[in-house]
């Protein structure tokens, strides 16, 4: 999902003819219904908005090319990238008008896209050698981090800075700084200020991990304690916050948040959500001190709960969107 300004929320997903299908909240109610905007996906699709009233949507085809679509006022074509892609893009935007993707090639290597706001680059390779779909994250104009799972299962960093106009740590070729750790999942990585990043992953014995960079790394991933499967999604809202959410080994929703450098309900516990939950849960904040998460049930309906100065409906429920869906909801990253 994405959200391109206050009371705005654009959602995607990967129906059951592997379609993408979307619904938009406008401040005051949902679109009718579901409408698809076509393509073929084999995996989640992925969503970003670079600026108001613009949305950008890319998806894998079942010929494992890379296919985009805008929407300003009205929805463009797919336009068809190429390539041959092993996992589901990831997106970031550091600026209005410029998008950065990144795709997993058959050699497991990372491959980079970009637009400057004329046109696209080529792929470009990064190296690596990675597992999963990497998180992407900017925390200001011209600065890109990049975190993922290597095939050894260490969280890998590589970072972007447009200052100096070249990728760290030496360049465009296979140097990733190593953050160590041993890790079975895609990553997480957020930012709520500059120069600071925090990156999540789920490691040994099913618990989640964090690591924080301000000016240096810590000095080694910090257990959050639970017993998690899936991939973390955190959200902030605003400096010095973050929120959590993982889904626990029984199928429901945990939570526990950042504020004020402590961690809540405490460091090694969670806040139980409830709920019967299959697939990962994706959220997105609109606004600062608003939370909207979604998630997919057993039904294979999405469903949504929102945080804005208490849970709603509740703790425990969830508000139906309707819907049959085969992935996660489409989120940014």
């Amino acid at each position: 999902m994405t959200s391109w300004g206050n009371n705005r929320l654009d959602i995607f997903v990967r129906g059951m003819d592997s379609s993408v299908g979307h619904r938009a909240w406008d401040g005051t109610s949902w679109s009718a219904d579901w409408d698809t905007i076509g393509g073929e996906s084999l995996y989640d699709p992925i969503s970003i908005a670079w600026g108001p009233e613009r949305l950008d949507v890319f998806i894998v085809n079942y010929q494992h090319e890379l296919l985009h679509k805008h929407w300003s006022g009205t929805w463009s074509e797919w336009e068809n990238f190429g390539g041959t892609w092993v996992e589901r893009p990831s997106v970031v935007s550091w600026g209005p008008d410029r998008l950065d993707v990144f795709v997993i090639g058959k050699d497991r290597k990372l491959y980079n896209k970009s637009w400057d706001g004329h046109v696209w680059s080529g792929f470009n390779s990064l190296g690596g050698q990675f597992l999963h779909p990497v998180s992407a994250v900017s925390w200001g104009p011209n600065r890109i981090d990049i975190f993922g799972t290597s095939t050894t299962h260490t969280i890998d960093h590589k970072w972007w800075d447009g200052t100096k106009g070249k990728w760290g740590p030496s360049g465009m070729d296979a140097s990733w700084d190593h953050l160590g750790g041993t890790f079975y999942g895609q990553p997480k990585a957020v930012s709520w200020g500059p120069n600071r990043l925090d990156v999540f992953a789920i490691g040994t014995g099913s618990a989640l991990f964090t690591r924080t960079w301000k000016t240096q790394w810590s000095g080694s991933w910090l257990s959050l304690g639970g017993t998690c499967y899936g991939v973390p999604e955190v959200i902030s809202w605003g400096p010095g916050r973050m929120d959590v959410f993982v889904l626990s080994t029984s199928h429901s929703l945990a939570h526990k948040w950042y504020a004020d450098g402590t961690w809540g309900p405490s460091e090694k516990d969670f806040e139980a959500m409830s709920g019967t939950i299959i697939r990962q849960v994706t959220g997105v904040c609109q606004a600062p001190n608003r939370i909207d998460l979604f998630v997919i049930g057993y039904d294979s309906g999405c469903s949504i709960k929102t945080w804005d100065e208490g849970w709603k409906p509740d703790v425990t429920g969830y508000t139906s969107l309707g819907g049959i869906c085969f992935s996660n909801v489409a989120s940014k990253g």
